[in-house]
């Protein structure tokens, strides 16, 4: 073979010889790069950032357990969109290294802190509670965006909870409450009474006639989207009474107005109120629902003046589980609501529903009249459904926003044995079947017994 073929054969081999070593360091190379990255990341970094209080890189989204970090942006500044909450209303934890306002953000001791701003929790990881509630050590406390724990009156979309000094949840606690009616509509000034509940974050219950219905669905809907309740006062309140009417015709005015109301917002009305306040058993089988009665009567429908209409209510009987009785087909009605509900919110009054009221006082509804929810009337058992603990007669509930007391002074107990009730309404109305009805100013008793 030539010399000249051989020894180039010869450099060839050569050439891939070292193109192989130079492959197999520049594998060791890149090997022994990606473990010191390894080490100084996962490792080095960690530890520099838990001494320093630096964020020398992006932090880790965390859940509630101690073992997971906080995500913050790139800035080192916490935003809604990298924040996330598992359930409405409860704490998020934070990076604690990226919150300038916290004071003492090098002391590495988990557990409560305090500062000129406030008291505040550190976690093992040096993450903080904000925005939301957390329960620490068996005990439920709320913290305000800034990490601090908040005390006294916090609200909770519609609920008001109470944080005591120390900043822990206390159950017992709770603002007065009311139950706000209004009958016979909807009309032309629903609306504006919807607007100053949603406003005063504050729900009521409407005894609605099936009749209006139909012209005003778009306010029917509105009630339902902000809290407030459908109940159900007939379809053309007959002027003899539901207790004056066959058994036909009471399940009549009853369903026609149940189709109407779940027409306009796909939900018939979950509770009743019967013209002029008359029922009894028979009528309350036959509708199968809760019926109600009231402890306030304003008497708006009578003076027609919102000046009255307001002093009726806030000089009347404010006991913790009433009733109130409005018409919000009236102008001066609505005028005088408008009034009320502000000042009675911030007076610390609860606003609620019926059935959020029932609920509160731990009764389970039944196919029977209701007329308030004090404490008085539970203790003596006149409140149909009452399921809470037992309770003396002469007890008082603790008005929680000005540390004072509230009895109902009720001797009597449930407030419709006996008395007389006038409807309210002396507007004149007709489905075109029937003769048109005016309660002449006449009262009525319900007719039924306890």
């Amino acid at each position: 073979m030539d010399k000249k073929v051989l020894r180039e054969r010869m450099r060839k081999k050569q050439q891939q010889l070292r193109r192989r070593k130079m492959m197999k360091l520049g594998g060791y190379i890149l090997a022994v790069i990606l473990v010191v990255v390894f080490i100084v990341k996962g490792v080095i970094l960690p530890i520099a950032k838990g001494i320093s209080g630096k964020d020398a890189d992006k932090p880790v989204q965390v859940e509630a357990d101690a073992d997971k970090t906080a995500e913050a942006g790139d800035t080192g500044e916490e935003t809604a969109e990298n924040t996330e909450k598992k359930e409405e209303g409860e704490a998020v934890r934070m990076p604690l290294a990226t919150v300038s306002h916290i004071t003492k953000a090098s002391d590495m001791t988990a557990g409560w802190h305090e500062d000129e701003n406030g008291k505040w929790y550190q976690n093992y990881d040096r993450t903080y509670y904000a925005g939301g509630m957390q329960e620490i050590d068996g005990k439920t406390y709320s913290f305000d965006d800034n990490g601090y724990i908040q005390t006294g009156w916090v609200s909770d979309g519609f609920d008001d909870l109470y944080f005591n000094d120390d900043g822990s949840y206390n159950p017992d606690k709770h603002k007065p409450r009311l139950a706000l009616t209004f009958d016979d509509g909807p009309g032309q000034y629903t609306d504006q009474l919807l607007d100053c509940l949603e406003e005063n974050n504050a729900h009521a219950t409407f005894f609605m006639q099936g009749i209006n219905v139909g012209e005003w669905e778009s306010t029917v809907q509105r009630m339902l989207d902000i809290g407030c309740e459908l109940g159900n006062h007939s379809w053309n309140h007959p002027e003899v009474t539901l207790q004056g009417l066959s058994d036909d015709q009471v399940i009549e005015q009853i369903q026609k107005t149940d189709a109407a109301l779940e027409k306009a917002c796909g939900q018939k009305s979950t509770v009743a109120r019967a013209p002029y306040g008359a029922a009894g058993d028979r009528e309350f089988q036959l509708a199968q629902k809760p019926f109600f009665m009231w402890s306030l009567d304003t008497l708006d429908w009578k003076t027609m003046s919102t000046e009255a209409t307001v002093d009726a209510v806030m000089n009347g009987d404010l006991t913790d589980g009433s009733i109130i009785l409005m018409h919000d087909i009236h102008e001066p009605s609505v005028q005088a609501a408008l009034q009320i509900i502000p000042q009675l919110v911030e007076k610390g009054y609860k606003l609620m529903t019926v059935s959020e009221l029932a609920e509160a006082k731990d009764v389970e509804l039944q196919y029977a009249s209701y007329a308030d929810f004090w404490d008085s009337s539970l203790a003596k058992g006149l409140v149909p459904g009452y399921n809470g603990p037992l309770l003396e007669s002469d007890s008082s509930e603790e008005n929680s926003d000005e540390g004072s007391d509230i009895s109902d002074g009720s001797e009597e107990g449930y407030s419709d044995s006996g008395e007389d009730y006038s409807d309210g309404s002396e507007e004149d109305y007709s489905d075109g079947s029937e003769e048109d009805y005016s309660d002449g100013g006449e009262d009525y008793s319900d007719g039924s017994e306890e």
